[in-house]
């Protein structure tokens, strides 16, 4: 496997993208909201190889205070062989200097990122536009 990187929004194919979410899996993600919330991003990551995109991730962050790694998927066929972990660390090396490195991840990867140096808050909150779903797939715990 021989990776290409880019943070570059300019060749995306975000279709392509979609189709790695859904396949990863990380959900349905329409293309259209993928140009949107990675446009929107500060920090991104795409990994090629033989110009296949196989992973992908980004990060919000306001530049000092606070950023939040989200949508870090990579293609199944490349699972266990450190490209998660190569897109966390791009990720985090544009991220330096912030006061708190946030972290969203599927229910089920926690120990992953938690090899990776992250630790889970106990004031984490969230609202989500299907709060049933995400009680159904183990992002919220019962009240």
């Amino acid at each position: 496997m021989t990776i290409v990187w880019t943070d570059s929004l300019a060749d995306v194919d975000w279709d392509e993208l979609s189709a790695l979410y859904r396949i990863a899996p990380l959900g349905n993600k329409a293309p259209a909201d993928l140009a949107l919330v990675f446009g929107n991003s500060m920090f991104r990551a795409f990994a090629h190889d033989a110009g296949r995109l196989v992973g992908a991730g980004r990060a919000l962050a306001d530049g000092r205070d606070c950023a939040y790694l989200c949508d870090v998927a990579v293609h199944p066929d490349c699972q266990g062989r450190g490209l998660g972990r190569e897109i966390i660390g791009r990720l985090l090396a544009h991220c330096r200097g912030h006061r708190k490195i946030i972290l969203y991840a599927v229910p089920g990867k926690e120990g992953f990122y938690e090899r990776l140096g992250f630790r889970r808050m106990t004031t984490a909150m969230a609202i989500f536009d299907d709060q049933a779903g995400a009680y159904s797939r183990g992002y919220l715990t019962a009240p």
